[in-house]
């Protein structure tokens, strides 16, 4: 009971696996699927390489930054239909996809200097950050270290808008363990999968079978702290009293049947709409959109829509 309780809490893709193999040969950058687009690396420090995509050109670059749990194929089907316009720069944060594995240390202040860090190396101009759920935390975190520049971002399903007390952070991090993401079931997987999406599509099969062949890798535990230390991360190091401080054209996103945010269990009596209208309340030049039928993870679950909302926005 409390396995499903915890899974009910501010995040993106389903979190938990089942460790049934007794050998582990292989890593998680040669387990899981074969990515659509070229990858590049670039060194963060000593120790830590990203994996990022790069696809398209124009005058804007858009920085995908994904959420908790997941990794950058969760961008495909926005990559697809705006690299036309504009140069698309996706990454998997350290601990995930392709990127190195229990190097860096797991911060939403380590995440966004890792993500300047980024931007600094490539030389990107004109970027606008597009983060969901945990990545949206992660994309406020680095606006506010460099407020001149950028001037535009993207928030899709943000993570932070939602608070907890002390209290409720307590209990989070107390039932939200690494061995709670170890030990689990391939049915408590696809179960958590369902979450995100208020309509499962099809296509995001690929995904679930990504996160079944991690548990092969020898690096899977340190995947798995990578997904606890950013949940724990996200509480302890919360955003909402400084989105006032967030100046720039702003556009949220979420979907109107998100199913993880809000809490259903700590904050019962919370809505989603309630969620996005406070939090895009404390800044000053936000565009705040529900989608219908819509979940958690907005990208797959109504690419067309949030394409659509995407381009209108970027196009002003």
């Amino acid at each position: 009971m409390r396995l499903n309780i915890a899974l009910l809490i501010l995040m993106t893709t389903a979190m938990t696996g089942s460790k049934t193999f007794s050998q582990a040969p292989n890593i998680v950058s040669d387990v899981i699927t074969e990515y659509r687009y070229p990858v590049n690396y670039v060194k963060v420090d000593q120790d830590t390489q990203v994996a990022y995509v790069d696809e398209g050109e124009g005058s804007k670059t858009l920085l995908f930054v994904h959420g908790l749990a997941t990794y950058l194929p969760s961008w495909y089907k926005n990559i697809d239909a705006l690299k036309s316009k504009y140069r698309c720069v996706a990454i998997d944060l350290p601990g995930y996809g392709m990127s190195s594995k229990g190097n860096a240390s797991i911060s939403m202040n380590e995440y966004a200097m890792i993500v300047l860090k980024i931007m600094d190396q490539l030389g990107l101009k004109n970027v606008v950050l597009v983060g969901h759920s945990m990545g949206g935390q992660v994309a406020v975190t680095t606006v506010l270290k460099r407020l001149d520049q950028f001037d535009q971002l993207i928030l899709l399903a943000p993570a932070g808008f939602e608070t907890f007390s002390s209290e409720q952070a307590t209990w989070l991090k107390t039932v939200f363990t690494v061995a709670s993401v170890e030990d689990a079931t391939e049915a408590q997987i696809r179960a958590n999968w369902s979450l995100n999406f208020y309509s499962m599509p099809s296509d995001v099969e690929f995904m679930i079978q990504d996160r079944l062949k991690m548990i092969e890798a020898e690096d899977f535990n340190a995947y798995c702290q990578a997904v606890v230390g950013g949940m724990h991360a996200m509480l302890d190091e919360p955003i909402f009293d400084q989105l006032k401080n967030i100046k720039q054209r702003t556009l949220v996103v979420y979907g109107a049947n998100d199913g993880l945010i809000p809490n259903k269990y700590l904050n019962p009596d919370l809505t989603t709409q309630a969620v996005g209208e406070r939090g895009a309340g404390q800044m000053s030049n936000v565009t705040l959109k529900f989608i219908p039928d819509c979940g958690h993870f907005i990208s797959f679950d109504k690419p067309e829509e949030t394409n659509e909302i995407l381009h209108d926005f970027l196009s002003k």
